[in-house]
């Protein structure tokens, strides 16, 4: 058998993880013959009902699951992790501004990243999914000096997933048929999905879709609001859906990306070839290499339009950086 890979997942008695760690257990994130433990974080109060989750996983007899450690310690539950998925944070709540959010959620992304510097594997792959996602990694990633911050990813996978479902019932495809759409900038409202690159069947999808306007006034405003959609259809926030981008986020990188074809991450901008500020988590069109390696699509010719609402959210995330000074 190979190695055992250990994986942390915060949050863990939360929506998103409960369809995320069955998955997980039931080998669909590394393969049906790579082993795993899994080391689950929840705040004090739903340590019980994370009790209940473990049993759950204990009952499904996975083959590959060999090791399950619960608590609410990240320093203890951390130790020798090779993956660290960030899942948990606080909800936003009525009459809260994102400047509230961040804040509060902000001190439990230093705790976070100083456990990850002090036990994780040298080599740790993060991927911070509980919002605000993008400048919750840059936090994080301060305070974990020791590894890499090119280990460090914010998920903008889920709104990549939105925006190829919508313009292949657009194209009338199979979401399979949609390749190269890149999600711009920061997991909020200011993203920018954009389909000006994207492939239809190998055929530019101008070739495909020759409304212009249905991009600018349909395609991207609805993958802009679609969690808010999900909230007022179904009274919660994305829970699958975000537990199914987690795998494909993390696939995106454990797998060679197919030549010519490219996936979006909210990564470190360092020294990017957009003009970006250097120190930043915005998400930008990537390739790997299969080895957890990675590098940012460059030469992309976006119009006008586009690089104003690059822009716009390049300016949320300065702002939201500002805000949390303190904390980096």
């Amino acid at each position: 058998m190979k190695p055992l890979k250990r994986i942390a997942v915060t949050g863990g008695a939360g929506q998103i993880a409960y369809n995320l760690l069955f998955r997980i257990g039931a080998g669909e994130l590394f393969g049906r013959d790579q082993p795993v433990a899994l080391h689950i974080l929840e705040v004090e109060e739903a340590l019980k009902a994370l009790e209940g989750v473990k049993m759950e996983l204990q009952d499904c007899a996975f083959p590959l699951l060999l090791e399950i450690h619960i608590g609410s310690d990240p320093m203890a539950l951390f130790q020798g992790v090779h993956y660290a998925l960030l899942v948990g944070a606080k909800p936003r709540g009525p009459g809260m501004e994102r400047s509230d959010l961040l804040k509060d959620n902000g001190h439990i992304f230093v705790g976070q990243g100083k456990a990850l510097n002090a036990v994780a594997d040298r080599n740790v792959q993060v991927l911070v999914v509980g919002n605000p996602c993008n400048t919750n990694c840059l936090i994080a990633m301060t305070h974990a000096p020791k590894i890499p911050r090119r280990n460090f990813r914010a998920m903008t996978r889920l709104d990549q997933n939105r925006a190829v479902a919508l313009i292949a019932e657009k194209a009338h495809v199979n979401c399979a048929a949609v390749e190269r759409v890149t999600i711009w900038g920061n997991h909020s409202s200011t993203q920018v999905p954009d389909a000006s690159q994207a492939l239809i069947k190998g055929k530019p999808i101008r070739e495909v879709i020759p409304d212009a306007k249905w991009f600018e006034t349909v395609m991207i405003p609805s993958v802009q609001k679609r969690g808010a959609a999900v909230i007022a259809a179904r009274g919660k926030s994305s829970a699958a859906s975000a537990a199914n981008a987690i795998l494909d986020a993390v696939r995106d990188m454990e797998n060679s990306t197919p030549k010519g074809q490219w996936f979006s991450a909210a990564v470190h901008t360092g020294e990017n070839p957009y003009r970006l500020d250097p120190n930043l988590v915005y998400s930008m069109p990537c390739r790997s290499n299969g080895n957890g390696e990675y590098e940012v699509v460059k030469d992309l010719v976006c119009s006008d339009f586009i690089l104003t609402k690059m822009k716009e959210s390049e300016v949320e995330l300065l702002e939201e950086r500002a805000f949390i000074a303190n904390l980096l």
